[in-house]
Formats: C-alpha cells, structure tokens, sequence
C-alpha cells in the first residue's frame, strides 16, 4: 500500500511548490545566499512565499515568449533559483535544460546547439563571461535572471505581469533534461519525463519514510542535478524545515549548522570528505544529524566513521545511494556505528526490492569477482528516455531492458554489489584503485583527496592533496603504501586546482591529461 501512495504521488514540477504550501504553507526554506531573481525575499522564506515566486517567474517567461514544448537553457550563476526557474518553466509546459555553471563558456554554447535552437535563461554576469559573442546566433532569445543586455530580456522588467494557469504535460512528455557529469568528456545531456522522475521519487521516497520525527534537513546537492528535485519533493510534501546550501565550505556550513540544528544531512561524497573537519569542532555542528545521506557514488569509508562519530544522536545512520544521472539510485546501504567500515568499502548495498534491479555481465566468460569484475547493468523505470541529439550513443548502452553504468564490479553470495572501478579508470594488472584509495584514506589522516591515475610507462601515479596543503611526510606515506600494489612517487596538488565536475567529482582523465602535458613539457 505505501509503495502504491508513493506511485500515485508522483512529480509534476511546475506545481511542487504550490501543493507542498497547500500542505504547510508556513514551513520554512533558508538559503545560504540570495535569489538573483528575488533578492529582497531574503535568505528565510516561507514554503508558500517560493510557491508564489515560481508562479510570479512562470508568469513573467510565459510574458517572454516562452510556450509550451520550448526548450529552455538554464545557464546561470551558482543559485537556488536555477531549480526554482526550471518548475517555473515545467509549469507553463516548457522543457528546462540546466546546464552547471562550472561548465566553460566553449562546452555550454556546444551543448546549446545540441538541443536545437533554445532559449537561454542567464545573467548579465555569466553573460560576460564569456558567451555575448557566440551565444545569441545559436539561441531563440536570451532571458536575464538579473542584470540587463541590449539584447536580452529582462526578467526584472516584465515582474507585476499577471500569473497563467499551469499546464499539465503527459507524464511520458520530457520535463527536464540534465547533464552527465562529463568526467569522461563532453557532457550528455540526459532527458526526463514524469513517470521516469516519478519512478526515482519511489524509492527514495520509501527509504525517507522511515525518518518520522520532523526535523531540519540541510540539503548540499547540485542546482543542476535530478537528484535535487526528488530531494525536494520528499522534504517539502512532509512539511520538513529545510537549508539549502549552494557552498560546501567547511566555515560556513558549521555555522549554519550551529545555527539551524539539522536531523538529515545529505550531499555529495566529495563535499562529505571536505567536512570531515566539522566532526573535530568544539561546538559540535553536527551533533544533532541522526540521518547523513550520500548521493550516488560510493563513499570512503573513513568519512562515514567521522560523521557518525560526530553525531551526538545514540542510533545515527548512514545511507549510501549508489546510480547515476541516467537512472537515478538503483541500490542502498546503510551504515551505523556498530558497523562503518564492516566488510569492503566498496559495498554500495542492494537494489530496492520491487523497484530496480542489478546484474554483472562477465567480460571474458568466467564468474565476475573481486578479481575478475565484470560490467554492472541496471534495470529501472527511472531511466533517461535519451540523450538529446545523441540517440545511438544511448542505444549503445542499452542491453535489452539492462543499461550499462560504464561501472566495473561484482556481486557477492548474498546480492550485495560491490563497486571496484570506472570502466574507464581500471589499470591492467593493479587491482581496483577505488580500494586502494579507500585504504589510503584510512591510513593517512591528512589526506582530503587521492587519486590513482594511470601512467604511459612505469607505474601508476597518485595525486594527492593534504589538508591545510601540507606536505606529505614521506615516511609517513611509505609506511602507508608498502603493503598496496606499486605506485610513483605521490604528485601533490591542492585541491582546489583539481578538474571537478558539478558535483565535485575529479574529472580523471582531465587530471590525467595535465599530469602528461606536464611531464611532455618538462622533457
């Protein structure tokens, strides 16, 4: 029966807001930072105040010219109003493309011409940054969330235009498109209907449900990302407070903490590695999180040990999403302190029952195990229903009603699937760097990121970065390393200077490339 209310309930973006404040108009959503669109709300607002401002900009896009079936870029600077611009869009019927503001001005306008003559939602700042002279030829218009441009219309200038009903698309219409993270290349870009959105909100809708208690959830996930939107859906419809952090720095997140006492946590894995600090800080900013979650990639397990450690919560638990952009989470675990770092850290858990399912393909005809992984592939009803102007490239990863997650793996006695390596990232012969790089983090402390890159000739190499950009102590990192395959002497970078995607992964073979650039000019 709770599965089939889960069903029932569904995602219709454009009226999210409007039925979450039907439920609890007074709950609130507290930013980190101001609306580009509206920035005299403030950084405190009523689930009911953003229900009239999605429909206050569906109103002033629909002025625009914007119409149902239009596709929409949404290319703008790092704000919550990114995710509040595409329901506005999906309200009046039209197709919201959010591209990352971490995307280069060159990829962006490459994508645009992709989708076939868009609109472009931006502002006056991303606008000189690069794209007034490429972008207006390949768009049908270009719309200003703040500023003004000759040649743009601004949003500012049509506010007080009277609100449009909104209009109810088919589920199997598009409704979003997303990006792929691009740590392989140029992004794709990833379509989504209702009923693909609405079979990811299942299952994370279920897991959700055992939280009872209504308690704050501070949410640090991409503006850009399909995840957000889910994560929406299940907070606002039940009436939790909500913090929205669009800046994973450690400084300002232990203040908001302190501030708002949050009972759920959930971000990206690398933005849980950066706020390992928070568990040594005095004032305990995360002692009143019972529940941290973790957005699709495996986490190491070190980091789960200090987060659980920094909760003051008898009982806290740990969930780990394993998936991808393309299919939305597809298997589950939960950690506790009883059993953080049990077992291999490359356990990402087993499939939600009834609603997806996983297998491991062989590649050479034997069994897949830890030493001989084979290729993961998922079955789900939450599958993208294409990559835009890239059909093949999408059939090339379908295997019947099996998707392909480009991921290397096996599966153990009891179903438990265990992550080893991006098929792109495996070395031949060094075994799974994912868990070598787990045991270096559990080894070294100072450690806030590390990577092990393949190298043309010679052993593989591993980037490093320390905290504070301290320098390794070398005997230190011998003693670490001596028991692991053979690796190069550690290059070490700060973090900061690494390629990340949107959700702060390392783009590898980016990171790759630059440390063979650097040995080609050296010599």
């Amino acid at each position: 029966m709770l599965l089939q209310t889960i069903a029932n309930r569904g995602i219709r973006l454009g009226t999210l807001f409007d039925r979450a404040a039907a439920r609890h108009p007074d709950n609130s959503i507290t930013l980190d930072h101001d609306l580009d669109v509206a920035p005299e709300l403030g950084r405190r607002l009523t689930v009911g105040a953003v229900a009239g401002l999605v429909a206050d900009l569906a109103a002033r896009l629909h002025a625009a010219g914007v119409r149902p079936g239009d596709r929409v870029v949404v290319y703008k600077s790092h704000n919550f109003d990114i995710t509040l611009s595409a329901c506005a869009l999906a309200r009046i019927g039209a197709v919201p493309v959010l591209l990352s503001p971490h995307l280069d001005a060159t990829t962006v306008v490459h994508l645009i011409r992709r989708v076939g003559r868009p609109y472009l939602l931006t502002d006056r700042t991303t606008l000189d940054g690069g794209l007034s002279d490429t972008v207006f030829p390949t768009v049908a218009g270009v719309l200003l969330a703040s500023g003004d441009h000759p040649s743009a219309t601004s949003l500012r200038a049509l506010t007080g235009v009277p609100n449009v009903p909104p209009i109810l698309m088919s589920p199997d219409h598009p409704t979003l498109v997303t990006h792929t993270s691009g740590t392989t290349g140029l992004p794709k870009l990833a379509v989504h209907t209702g009923r693909t959105l609405q079979a990811r909100y299942r299952p994370q809708a279920s897991v959700a449900a055992l939280v009872r208690r209504r308690c704050p959830v501070a949410i640090h996930v991409s503006f850009v990302h399909s995840r957000l939107f889910t994560a929406l859906a299940i907070t606002m419809l039940r009436g939790f407070p909500l913090l929205v952090l669009a800046d994973n720095d450690p400084d300002q997140a232990t203040d908001l903490f302190l501030t708002h006492r949050p009972g759920v946590l959930e971000t990206h894995p690398n933005s849980f590695l950066r706020w390992e600090r928070l568990a040594d800080d005095p004032r305990a900013p995360l002692a009143t999180v019972r529940y941290f979650s973790s957005t699709f990639d495996a986490i190491h397990p070190r980091t789960v040990r200090r987060m659980l450690g920094a909760s003051a919560h008898p009982k806290p638990v740990f969930g780990q999403l394993y998936g991808q952009s393309e299919v939305g989470p597809v298997a589950a675990r939960a950690f506790t302190r009883r059993r953080p770092e049990d077992a291999d850290g490359r356990c990402v858990g087993m499939p939600f029952p009834g609603m997806t399912d996983i297998r491991v393909v062989s590649r050479n005809g034997r069994p897949p195990t830890r030493d001989n992984p084979g290729y993961i592939e998922v079955r789900t009803d939450g599958r993208i229903v294409t990559y835009l102007g890239e059909q093949q490239r999408y059939e090339g990863q379908r295997h019947g009603s099996w998707w392909r997650m480009g991921d290397l793996g096996y599966r153990t006695r009891w179903g438990c699937l265990h992550l080893l390596d991006r098929e792109v990232d495996e070395i031949d012969g060094f075994g799974s760097t994912l868990a070598v790089e787990d045991t270096l983090f559990t080894r070294l402390d100072e450690l806030v990121e590390v990577i092990i890159l393949p190298a043309p000739d010679g052993p593989p190499v591993p980037v490093i970065c320390t905290s504070e950009d301290l320098p390794i102590d070398v005997d230190r990192w011998a003693g670490a390393v001596a028991t692991l395959p053979p690796m190069a002497r550690p290059v070490q970078r700060r973090l900061a200077d690494l390629p990340q995607t949107a959700t702060t992964k390392i783009k590898r073979l980016e990171l790759a490339k630059q440390l063979l650039d650097r040995d080609s000019a050296a010599g």
